[in-house]
């Protein structure tokens, strides 16, 4: 190979990597931009407050909390089994998870509504799913859910559940854990 075709494939090399890098640190801005045209992430807390006037006063549905755990030393359960929501009314749930192992388990919920076609009336708001929860040995933490129920959910939906499982994702991601747990369905 000649010192030219040598220089050649640096400047590429050295070009490629400063694209990625810039990529890399444009996708947070790209993300917020993402969540204000699609309503998704925290950006839809905002549009659910300015929402609040469409209120269903005078409908209740019952959303049960379901709560999981697979392969993960923790406990998980939500505050109240059951609760009513009005329809268009911001809500908040609250689970409690314990990790009962004696190392830092980092977990991952994956939510789920049931039936699975009511799912698209849900939105969450703010939601300890989007992230994953680090948790230090025997500590115990609190976890809110805010969601709302839309007004548009077809009357033969009187009831919903919204479930959630939680993961050890220390050397694997949600999305593996997810598709396991599919496999496994």
């Amino acid at each position: 190979m000649s010192g030219n075709n040598i220089n050649r494939t640096v400047r590429k090399l050295l070009l490629t990597a400063v694209c990625m890098f810039a990529f890399g640190y444009a996708l947070v801005p790209l993300y917020r931009v993402y969540c204000d045209l699609t309503g998704r992430g925290s950006a839809r807390v905002a549009e659910a407050d300015a929402g609040m006037g469409d209120v269903d006063a005078n409908r209740l549905v019952t959303v049960v909390l379901d709560t999981n755990t697979r392969d993960i030393p923790w406990t998980f359960k939500a505050e109240r089994h059951k609760t009513k929501v009005r329809p268009g009314e911001l809500s908040e749930a609250v689970f409690v998870v314990e990790n009962r192992s004696g190392r830092t388990v980092t977990g991952r919920a994956i939510p789920s509504v049931s039936p699975a076609q009511a799912g698209v009336y849900i939105s969450k708001m703010d939601c300890f799913c989007f992230n994953e929860q680090v948790l230090a040995p025997g500590e115990t933490r609190e976890m809110p859910v805010r969601f709302m129920v839309d007004t548009d959910l077809p009357e033969r939906f009187s009831s919903l559940t919204l479930s959630y499982t939680f993961f050890d994702v220390g050397d694997k991601t949600a999305a593996d854990a997810q598709t396991g747990q599919k496999a496994n369905s």
